[in-house]
């Protein structure tokens, strides 16, 4: 009777659990959270990362379309942090137990202030602290990377950022793969043609301020004598100080462009149909400026 009874007992807690709907297994247990901005209205895709006691990532992700997640680990303590574009940080600490929701309720993320933005007037780039690389498709398996050694460029900062220019030049014949054989292909008529075309250029015509430090930068790249409007999708990092003691700035931008755009179309098509190269190439800039003397 006493037996049944406890079984009755323990299948009614069962039942009854939050967990009820979650397998996890014994030893595990559900840690959950609403995140929302500071007027309540939930805050989709923001990143949470959950840590042990020891610094050690056990579990990470997104929040969903509702501002929420559930995630399941095992029972212990644990760190969270949330963080999501335009907002400042949100640091909590939960403790897991196993068969049980831990759940941290509401988490309201404050408006984060944007880093100071650079002093109006003429600033250039310090190529030995920046670099602009690329990457491509090969034979549809893993990219191939690669780099311009030389360029050189300047950006005229205007009291209402969104007047601002930005005039980049670089180099074709400095791109490198790292393997001579390729780079010496990609100078050709093939591709960049150095010989008829020996510069890649960028004139900006418009800064869009995309919200925190998100900017967008469109303006026309000339390249293989074709000059089509390109999009930097730009994360300014803010202000600093170099080693002289010399005023800082930096910057990572990334952006896609399409071969044939600019009648770069050789292509090698290996058996089953598949290019040796892609169509697209992915742009990645790290650039710092410092004031022009």
């Amino acid at each position: 009777m006493i037996g049944r009874l406890f079984g009755s007992r323990a299948k009614h807690a069962q039942r009854t659990s939050p967990l009820a709907q979650v397998p996890t297994p014994p030893d595990a247990g559900a840690l959950s959270c609403r995140v929302l901005d500071p007027v309540g209205q939930p805050v989709p895709q923001a990143e949470f990362t959950v840590t042990d006691t020891a610094g050690r990532k056990v579990v990470g992700g997104w929040t969903d379309p509702y501002g929420s997640f559930v995630a399941t680990v095992p029972e212990g303590e644990y760190r969270l942090a949330v963080s999501a574009e335009g907002y400042a940080p949100h640091r909590a600490a939960a403790t897991v137990a196993p068969d049980t929701l831990t759940a941290l309720g509401d988490v309201t993320l404050q408006v984060s202030q944007p880093p100071q933005l650079p002093a109006p007037g003429d600033w250039e780039i310090d190529p030995t602290h920046s670099s602009i690389g690329f990457s491509a498709r090969h034979i549809g398996l893993a990219r191939i990377h690669g780099r311009f050694n030389s360029f050189a460029g300047a950006v005229r900062i205007s009291p209402e950022m969104e007047h601002s220019a930005m005039h980049v030049v670089i180099d074709a014949a400095s791109i490198d793969t790292n393997v001579r054989m390729r780079d010496d292909h990609l100078r050709s008529p093939d591709f960049l043609d150095v010989a008829r075309f020996p510069t890649l250029e960028f004139y900006s015509d418009r800064f869009a301020h995309r919200g925190g430090n998100r900017w967008a930068v469109t303006g026309a790249l000339s390249l293989h004598g074709v000059t089509r409007t390109v999009t930097l999708d730009a994360e300014y990092l803010g202000l600093g100080n170099g080693m002289e003691g010399e005023a800082r700035a930096a910057c990572r931008a990334t952006t896609e462009l399409h071969r044939d755009d600019y009648t770069m179309s050789w292509q090698s098509m290996l058996a089953r149909g598949i290019a040796a190269v892609g169509p697209t190439i992915e742009v990645e800039l790290d650039i710092q400026v410092v004031p022009k003397n």
